[in-house]
């Protein structure tokens, strides 16, 4: 799995007023994981947007903000309420983790030491590392929620020394708003980071502002990391049969699963033959083929195609003049 870009309807720690309409263009462009906060909104209306959020295909996350045992397990009940996927945050795992005994939610609390609103990550390295073994071993904890670039020291060191000190993963939030962060949080091992103010606010370099240019932008930098973005380009029939040498010789201009395409231009009947192990799949781009087998003839013209099994003899000719194939095979 690659790096995962959670989206948070947040700005500032507080889920924002607009959240169900930046919600619908999140899921337009594709994004897959989507969270907001346990504050800004009314339970009843962060419920229809979780509800939303998963019926668009997506997993939902609710990030708690609350610092003191009672509202955090107030957010935690809540958390069960409002049915999230997944519960970011929050200090208080001896007091979460029975209240969510049982269920399907996937906790991921903070390490090391927070403070303020908007929270700041503070201690050592050495002591949020500490901090994270111990959440880390904990039964009922899924995974970390690392409030990386809110801490004063070297963030890079940071993320780096939490991820290897844990088996478990590691989730960056708070203030990622360059390629560049995004770039450090891959190579540190995280298994995802959190945006929600940069790309709402147009922090983050993009085409423009729009949140649609904003998240187009990190789902585009992400895919690179994540070596998901395609290196080829689309290729013409007609151009690639022109470059084509002479009757009955292939070209391969592509491969895919094991898989070769080869061109072929097919002229006199060439001799019989048979596959001993790969069936072959025979489409006419151009011209009539006639494929001949030992029971009878088959005439397949163009835009259609034909399936030869292996161990089956065959001999392909052109009807007239010369017939332009692509044969689909194992490589």
């Amino acid at each position: 799995m690659g790096l995962r870009f959670i989206f948070m309807l947040t700005r500032n720690d507080r889920t924002v007023e607009d959240a169900a309409q930046q919600l619908q263009i999140a899921l337009s462009l594709g994004v897959r994981h989507i969270g907001f906060k346990d504050i800004g909104l009314p339970i009843s209306q962060l419920k229809a947007l979780n509800a939303a959020i998963k019926a668009g295909g997506a997993t939902s996350y609710l990030e708690v903000v609350s610092l003191d045992r009672d509202s955090e397990t107030a957010s935690a009940r809540a958390a069960l309420d409002i049915g999230v996927d997944m519960l970011l945050g929050g200090t208080h795992a001896e007091d979460v983790l029975p209240i969510i005994a049982g269920s399907s939610i996937q906790y991921c609390p903070f390490p090391g030491r927070i403070v303020g609103h908007p929270s700041v990550l503070e201690g050592s390295i050495e002591e949020i590392v500490d901090s994270a073994r111990s959440l880390a071993a904990r039964d009922g904890v899924h995974g970390l929620d690392l409030l990386a670039y809110r801490s004063k020291g070297d963030v890079p060191a940071l993320m780096m020394a939490v991820c290897k000190a844990v088996s478990k993963p590691v989730y960056i939030a708070g203030s990622i708003d360059t390629p560049e962060r995004i770039a450090i949080v891959k190579e540190a091992g995280a298994a995802g980071f959190t945006i929600g103010t940069a790309a709402l606010d147009g922090k983050y370099p993009a085409g423009s502002k729009s949140v649609p240019d904003q998240l187009s932008a990190i789902i585009r930098d992400v895919a690179r990391l994540n070596n998901h973005l395609s290196p080829f380009s689309k290729n013409n029939l007609a151009a690639s049969f022109a470059g084509l040498p002479t009757s009955g010789e292939a070209v391969v201009p592509g491969r895919i699963n094991g898989m070769a395409i080869k061109l072929v231009r097919i002229e006199s009947p060439s001799a019989w033959r048979f596959e001993l192990n790969d069936d072959k799949l025979v489409f006419v781009h151009r011209g009539t083929l006639l494929m001949e087998f030992r029971d009878r003839e088959e005439t397949v013209g163009e835009g259609e195609f034909i399936v030869i099994p292996h161990g089956v003899e065959h001999r392909p000719a052109a009807s007239t003049g010369s017939c332009e194939a692509v044969v689909i095979a194992p490589a």
